[in-house]
């Protein structure tokens, strides 16, 4: 008797959607019309972010990188929900950001934000131990009788010294201030951390302390980490993915090594090559001044000053698209990774 055996199916189980997800997501201002006098009330739409398409998956750490004036205050504000995208889709883990922000409080506790003036972003008439706490209680983490016990295991894990809790931020350093902001935005115990220039401002060996904080933070709780820095080495030291911004666009993402080591697009390639080096003279800044969005050059809005610009990119805009693997740039003529150098090395 010959037996048949049977093999059911499961049914696949559908991936888990990115953590933050931008699809074409657009932001525009209305700003005077330039030209016009001082009360002047016709205005003209500034873009700010244009077209940016961005995928954050959870556990990842992402560095957003631009010089001032890129959007990355902007595209931050999106992130967070304080802003709805005047064009696109944002989306946090498949639902619209603004849309999950409004539901009760789980984005809330679930997205932590440490922001570049951590001093100010702390009420100075309340301790450590009582500004630590006040997420405890607004999310109701612990019982009441275990806030002071897990105050003291934050006030440990960020590495403040134990009597840190009686203390007001006006009696603590700028290091250890940041830190205050830290344990207070693990408080909620969140699976999201973002952080805009979290370590600029501070000396070396303070920079170096935090951004050690901030990785084995990261790993051993596996934190989904944004970090919003114009530092390419802080970038290169915390985060394992980057993303480049210019003019309201991201131009270039990917593996952060791979990235800085052999940039793809001129933009990031004249960033690493402007970055200061220990023991060499300081390089020339990139040339040129950023345009103005209200008056953005035709084609690649980087030609004006990319030294590899061709006719195309003066009439084409370029589309981020792929680049290798895990790899995306916005560029007619990408750089290899020998034109990459040669661009460092100008």
């Amino acid at each position: 008797m010959i037996m048949s055996q049977i093999q059911t199916k499961r049914p696949a189980t559908a991936p888990n959607p990115p953590v933050f997800e931008l699809i074409e997501v657009e932001q525009e201002f209305s700003v005077p019309k330039p030209g016009r006098g001082l009360f002047n009330r016709d205005t003209v739409g500034l873009k700010a972010l244009d077209g940016v398409r961005l995928s954050i998956a959870q556990g990842a750490s992402l560095a957003l990188v631009g010089e001032s004036g890129s959007g990355k205050s902007t595209l931050l504000r999106v992130l967070l929900g304080l802003d709805a995208p005047s064009g696109g889709r944002a989306l946090y883990r498949g639902r619209p950001i603004r849309e999950a922000r409004a539901r009760g409080t789980g984005f809330a506790r679930d997205v932590a934000m440490v922001y570049q003036d951590a001093r100010g972003s702390l009420d100075p008439r309340m301790t450590v131990g009582q500004l630590i706490a006040e997420p405890l209680r607004h999310f109701n983490i612990v019982k009441k009788g275990e806030e002071a016990a897990r105050v003291a295991q934050l006030i440990d894990r960020v590495g403040l010294p134990t009597d840190a809790a009686s203390r007001y931020p006006s009696g603590l350093s700028g290091g250890q201030v940041r830190r205050v902001a830290i344990a207070r935005a693990l408080a909620s115990e969140p699976s999201v951390l973002v952080a805009d220039e979290a370590v600029s401002g501070l000396d070396v060996s303070t920079q170096a302390q935090l951004l050690t904080l901030l990785r084995s933070l990261q790993r051993d709780m596996g934190l989904t980490l944004v970090f919003i820095t114009h530092d390419l080495g802080v970038a290169s030291y915390l985060c394992e993915e980057i993303a480049i911004m210019y003019l309201g666009r991201i131009v270039e993402t990917g593996p952060t090594d791979a990235v800085l080591d052999a940039p793809a697009h001129p933009y990031s390639a004249a960033l690493r090559a402007a970055a200061p080096r220990f023991f060499e003279p300081i390089p020339e800044p990139l040339p040129g001044e950023i345009p103005s969005p209200l008056d953005l050059p035709k084609g690649c809005r980087f030609s004006s000053r990319c030294p590899a610009a061709q006719e195309d990119c003066r009439l084409r805009d370029p589309q981020l698209g792929q680049q290798g693997a895990g790899r995306a740039v916005a560029c007619l003529h990408p750089l290899t990774s020998t034109g990459a150098q040669a661009s460092e090395n100008r």
